[in-house]
């Protein structure tokens, strides 16, 4: 026998019944659906997407994945199912879907052998400079970056920007003081950056030792902290003190420092009063909008 439309919507009607759990006939069926809806609305950039349409952003800050850490998250997919969605965005030119925030999510499922992901998809065409600042925020809140990574992240999203350090603390919601020490790890040689990123000389230390101005100095403290033989607090009262006068007569504190440029050039920054590293980087910085504005460039950094 033919089923009629009548039929079709008894038996979607029924379905809804049983889904909600309400026998039919029951007065309790409206108010029920009614609370169940109440404030409820759907999302509508919500989807699940298969993992081969999903890509990795190349310019994501974050460069390294610890294997013991994406195996336990893709133990935890595969055990609970996936808890949060990972954001992405379309690429019309790749023509897939390009992870925003979540690539950890992503590899663990890929190591899962999951088929697809929940995903939010972004709206609109969001500029390098936004997606690159939204994984700032969200890697900064969740601690996933390294020091170099972090600080890397920072130098690059100021130049695109034509942020100043406090700018970008602000936009970032962190201290200034913050940026400004990890952008200090950029002036460090390269071994010693290295050293940081492996977990062999803490930021904090790292940071003490970028206000070590002799080369020779720098290397010899930084071998030391790399073997645990110096710790921060050490090196902070060792570079305190210059050395012709360590161990005796009153600690001078240092006016000047002098930075040294690949190109060749070199910047001297001065204060009587007592020069810091966060100090050094706001005058350089300032003297860098100064020049920018003087050759009519500042408007397209800041773009």
């Amino acid at each position: 026998m033919a089923t009629t439309k009548t039929d079709m919507l008894s038996n979607i009607a029924s379905s809804m019944r049983e889904h909600l759990g309400v026998s039919p006939g029951s007065a309790a069926a409206p108010s029920s659906l009614a609370r169940r809806s109440e404030g409820w609305k759907r999302l509508e950039a919500a989807a699940v997407i298969r993992l081969d349409r999903i890509v990795t952003d190349p310019n994501q800050p974050r460069t390294e994945f610890d294997p013991e850490s994406l195996a336990r998250l893709a133990t935890s997919l595969r055990e609970r199912g996936q808890l949060q969605p990972i954001r992405v965005r379309w690429d019309d030119t790749a023509s897939c879907y390009v992870v925003v925030v979540g690539e950890r999510r992503l590899r663990a499922a890929q190591l899962a052998g999951l088929e697809s992901l929940a995903c939010v998809v972004v709206a609109g065409e969001p500029t390098a400079e936004d997606l690159l600042e939204d994984q700032l925020v969200e890697n900064a809140l969740r601690e996933d970056l390294k020091p170099i990574e972090q600080a890397k992240a920072y130098k690059s999203l100021m130049a695109s920007r034509g942020l100043s350090t406090r700018q970008l603390a602000d936009r970032l919601q962190i201290g200034a003081a913050s940026v400004a020490k990890a952008l200090a790890l950029l002036t460090l040689p390269c071994d010693v950056q290295e050293a940081v990123e492996a977990g062999q000389i803490a930021p904090g230390t790292a940071y003490e030792l970028s206000k070590v101005e002799d080369p020779t100095e720098q290397a010899e403290l930084a071998k030391e902290a790399a073997t645990g033989r110096l710790k921060r607090d050490e090196l902070k009262e060792r570079t305190s003190t210059p050395r012709k006068s360590r161990g005796v007569g009153k600690t001078r504190k240092i006016t000047s420092r002098v930075f040294r440029t690949s190109a060749g050039p070199r910047i001297t920054v001065e204060l009587k009063r007592g020069l810091d590293g966060p100090t050094a980087l706001a005058a350089v910085e300032e003297v860098a909008r100064q020049l920018r504005d003087e050759l009519g460039i500042g408007d397209q950094a800041a773009a």
